[in-house]
């Protein structure tokens, strides 16, 4: 079987897909996979990192408002979607797979037109413009959360999960101690994503003097490369335990999804799929930065089924925050109804799920 998958912009855009070529090619070492993606982007990178065939395409962001530079990006989707005609051709795919982002719209409308096989993934629970273009084009939509189906065309959409999942719960396990950590200790993994979140990073630095007088537990907090030099000298007063561990990034996250007992973080779709599908208690700090606050709608999905603790930024502070780990993280029964309801929304075999759908269009 051949397959194009595209998709980028955000890790959240390429994850996924990433999880899914590998569980493609596991099942079947002769599937030949080719991912198009923006020239010089992160997806060019993962997917070089990944030994994944890649070939860059030129594409422009869509703005929302009425501008000028909407008319470039047409053009540049013209261009972009001649171009993609010319590599469906040479390629000749079975399928075309859409994971998101603005990049993926040339590729799946492309395939659509030469009446080639086309999914398109929608990781969160509101769809962003590009799925809410090639939703209309696409032959199924795979969704992550069942909240979404309500944007879509029914008899198209089906509930897949976000394949990132089953990676993470498929990943080795290693004990506490090969981690460094303490077999007697609750651990709490705070992290805001690979650029980290300046407000947020100032409220959790402030909290975790309280916490490293904790003896019963451990924390790693994931600052980001680009906040961690500021929040260490932030901290060099403090006089910190060794209980507390501040990383700037860690590449062994699902080992430590694995052992934690209280996740901090954004609410990014990708992220919700990961800890919902090991069923992690979490407090949810979505970002209101994101287009269309989708972010926030993301969490509720979570809050509402009792499966997390939302903060809004705009009401955080040192007091809110530590109060409210404090009260998790020292309730065995609330930490346990949170573990439940969080794997309620989880999809731990997104994969497997994703993968029988290519498998009935084919």
């Amino acid at each position: 079987m051949k397959i194009i998958f595209s998709g980028g912009g955000t890790g959240g855009h390429i994850y996924p897909a990433i999880a899914l070529i590998k569980a493609l090619k596991k099942k079947e070492p002769t599937t030949e996979i080719l991912y198009i993606g923006k020239k010089l982007a992160q997806e060019e990178k993962i997917c070089k990192n990944e030994s994944i065939s890649f070939i860059g395409i030129k594409v422009r962001y869509f703005y929302r408002k009425l501008t000028f530079k909407n008319i470039l990006t047409i053009i540049e989707f013209i261009k972009s979607y001649c171009e993609v005609k010319k590599i469906i051709k040479q390629f000749k795919p079975d399928i075309i797979i859409g994971t998101g982002g603005y990049v993926c719209a040339p590729v799946v409308y492309a395939g659509a037109r030469k009446k080639i096989k086309t999914i398109i993934h929608e990781q969160n629970s509101i769809p962003g413009l590009t799925n809410k273009f090639l939703s209309h084009y696409a032959d199924k939509i795979a969704i992550s959360f069942s909240s979404s189906e309500q944007y879509f065309n029914h008899q198209k959409t089906v509930l897949t999960g976000n394949p990132r999942a089953q990676e993470v719960v498929m990943s080795k396990k290693i004990p506490k101690n090969q981690l460094k950590l303490q077999e007697n200790k609750k651990l709490i993994l705070i992290f805001m994503g690979s650029l980290g979140a300046k407000y947020v990073n100032q409220s959790i630095v402030k909290s975790l003097p309280i916490l490293s007088k904790r003896e019963d537990i451990e924390v790693i907090f994931v600052t980001g490369k680009s906040h961690y030099d500021t929040i260490i000298s932030e901290v060099k007063d403090f006089k910190l335990k060794q209980n507390v561990f501040i990383k700037d990034y860690v590449e062994n996250m699902p080992q430590l999804y694995q052992h934690a007992d209280l996740v901090i973080c954004r609410a990014g779709a990708t992220t919700l799929a990961e800890i919902s599908a090991i069923g992690i208690p979490s407090i949810l700090i979505p970002s209101p930065y994101v287009t269309n606050n989708h972010q926030e709608k993301n969490a509720l999905d979570l809050v509402q089924i009792g499966g997390a603790v939302m903060i809004k930024e705009k009401d955080l502070s040192e007091e809110i925050l530590t109060n409210q780990i404090l009260k998790i993280i020292d309730d065995p029964y609330q930490l346990q109804v949170l573990r439940i309801n969080n794997k309620k929304l989880g999809i731990p075999n997104a994969c497997d799920k994703f993968i029988e759908l290519i498998e009935h269009l084919t």
